[in-house]
C-alpha cells in the first residue's frame, strides 16, 4: 500500500505532512501486524519536509511518498523535491561539522540516522527524493493509540 501526495513549498508543508502521516498509520487496522512507530514516522517526516522546503528554491511542489512494506513490515517514506543537490551526510555524521545542542537547527539528519532503520538519497528526473525506512514493531509492543 501507498501514497503520494503533493505539498506546498511552504512552511504549511510541515504540519500537513505530520497530520498526513498521523492519519495514514491511523488508518489502518491498528491491530495489523508489524506498523512502524507512528511518533517516530511523524518526527521524521517532519525533519524532512522542512529540510525541503527550507534548502530548496522553491520551485515546484514537494512530495510526500508513503509505502508500507510487506513482511517483515514497517514503511518507507521518501520526500521528493526539485534540488538535485545532496541532502548533506545521511549515511554518516559530517566529521567537519560540530552540532551544537544549544542551536535550534542542524541536527535533522542526525535524528534521521538514529532513529530510522536505513535512510538515504537518490537522483529523480526532477530533482532527489530523500527516504528513510522505518522498522515494523509487533502489535503486542506497540504503544496504545491515542
Amino acid at each position: 500500500m501507498s501514497w503520494r501526495i503533493r505539498l506546498p513549498h511552504t512552511t504549511a508543508a510541515v504540519p500537513i505532512a505530520r497530520a498526513l502521516i498521523r492519519t495514514a498509520l491511523h488508518d489502518i487496522d491498528p491491530g495489523a501486524a508489524d506498523l512502524p512507530d507512528g511518533d517516530t514516522a511523524e518526527l521524521l517526516t517532519a525533519e524532512l519536509v522542512a529540510n525541503a522546503v527550507e534548502h530548496t528554491a522553491g520551485q515546484g511542489p514537494i512530495e510526500l511518498v508513503v509505502e508500507l512494506l510487506a513482511a517483515p513490515g514497517g514503511c518507507q517514506i521518501e520526500v521528493h523535491d526539485s534540488e538535485p543537490a545532496r541532502p548533506g551526510a545521511l549515511d554518516r555524521p559530517d566529521p567537519d561539522v560540530e552540532v551544537d545542542p544549544w542551536q535550534e537547527h542542524g541536527r535533522g539528519l542526525l535524528l534521521i540516522r538514529a532513529l530510522s532503520s536505513d535512510c538515504g538519497h537518490r537522483e529523480t528526473a526532477h530533482g532527489k527524493a530523500v527516504w528513510f525506512t522505518l522498522p515494523g514493531i509487533p502489535a503486542q509492543r506497540r504503544p496504545p493509540t491515542r
